[in-house]
């Protein structure tokens, strides 16, 4: 696997991802996870995810990061949890295919994360 920094997560594009296709390796996830490192693994029902939460002002600026969450979720095929508050917005990415993480959700954290620092840069 290529040591990419965030910067080149950040321009990759996900790939179609199968039933069969392989979750990342304890070593891709180690070196992947350093890649992102205000993400955090967690395990829901037994299935590892990337989860942040990102701080906002106001519910009106927490609804605007959805929306443009939601929005690169669609151009790239590959959707997350969203929890929408009042200040604050949690995603959480993971491949649920295959009931795991896949390359996938550490470039779409990545971009989730060049979003955040492009549109509220004093937040990030």
């Amino acid at each position: 696997m290529p040591n990419n920094s965030q910067s080149d997560l950040q321009h990759l594009r996900c790939d179609a991802c199968q039933t069969n296709a392989p979750g990342v390796t304890d070593h891709e996830l180690s070196l992947l996870i350093q890649q992102i490192p205000l993400w955090s693994i967690i395990e829901t029902n037994s299935v590892k995810q990337l989860m942040r939460e990102f701080k906002f002002t106001d519910f009106q600026q927490a609804l605007f990061f959805t929306q443009h969450i939601g929005e690169l979720a669609e151009q790239e095929g590959h959707h997350p949890a969203i929890l929408t508050e009042w200040g604050k917005v949690t995603v959480h990415w993971w491949t649920h295919k295959i009931h795991g993480l896949h390359r996938n959700d550490f470039i779409m954290a990545a971009k989730t994360d060049s979003i955040y620092q492009e549109k509220w840069p004093l937040n990030s």
